[in-house]
């Protein structure tokens, strides 16, 4: 087995109680003892509901939030260890993919600004000159099914499957080794979807690229990835390969969301 690309062990994440015009809230657990190992190349997925803790999570990984307890280490480095131009570096090999294309691109850059951005963020890495950072944009494009016509556009001109994959040329634009791909379907039409998956999986076997995969869609998660958590109320209910947690469910909890999605077919059998 390859040897894990992201470790996250036993965190927690307390939010302490705030004081607010109605009085003082209570501490709020978003995470409770969870601990998930990805493997390099493989698509793992996490799941559950709205309030789950999966964004609290992903924070946690961007470094964006500090667990409670526990620790996160990237290719066995604890984040909470590096420093701040240690992390920034780790930052141009982990990037995400967000929900929402329409607020994820500033509506007043060009896509090349947009997509040349993470190079001129990390240049101290990638030691790109304008004339190659355009060159690298024009080929981003073209490997989302763009195309080099489409560097001096705007945001507004593209529809919402056209700016996810702008999203994903930017995500691609430091060479990360692990992208956190945060429902970044939900907000696309069905037939959308389908393509915007069918792209992942390509650029994930082209690249070789880890994916991990944040949804409370079952029906994208099988078809994307090869393990997959269930994540409620800031816990691990189930873990496992894929193809077992749907077809042979352990936990109530597992067997009621399965119960209630409709049948889909799996990755390999997907037109």
């Amino acid at each position: 087995m390859p040897e894990p690309i992201l470790q996250i062990e036993n965190v927690s994440k307390i939010y302490g109680a705030r004081r607010t015009l109605f009085g003082r809230t209570a501490e709020v657990q978003a995470l409770n003892n969870v601990s998930i190992s990805v493997q390099k190349g493989e698509s793992f997925g996490l799941v559950g509901e709205s309030g789950s803790g999966k964004t609290t999570l992903t924070r946690s990984i961007l470094h964006l939030e500090t667990p409670t307890a526990g620790r996160i280490l990237f290719e066995g480095q604890d984040l909470a260890l590096l420093s701040s131009a240690e992390l920034r570096r780790l930052r141009a090999r982990v990037q995400i993919v967000f929900q929402d294309p329409y607020a994820s691109l500033n509506p007043r850059m060009s896509v090349r600004d947009i997509v040349t951005e993470p190079m001129l963020v990390h240049n101290d890495i990638l030691n790109l000159s304008r004339v190659q950072r355009t060159d690298r944009a024009a080929e981003l494009l073209s490997l989302v099914g763009l195309g080099p016509q489409h560097l001096s556009r705007f945001p507004h001109e593209f529809s919402g499957g056209q700016r996810q994959r702008i999203c994903i040329a930017r995500a691609l634009a430091s060479g990360p080794e692990l992208l956190l791909l945060d429902e970044p379907t939900s907000a696309l039409d069905v037939s959308v979807q389908a393509q915007v998956l069918n792209l992942l999986c390509d650029l994930q076997d082209r690249l070789g690229l880890t994916y991990f995969f944040i949804s409370h869609d079952l029906a994208v998660v099988r078809y994307l990835c090869d393990r997959v958590a269930l994540i409620y109320r800031g816990e691990l209910v189930e873990e496992g390969e894929t193809d077992e947690i749907f077809d042979a469910p352990k936990s109530d909890y597992a067997k009621m969301l399965i119960g209630a999605m409709p049948e889909v077919k799996v990755r390999g059998n997907a037109a």
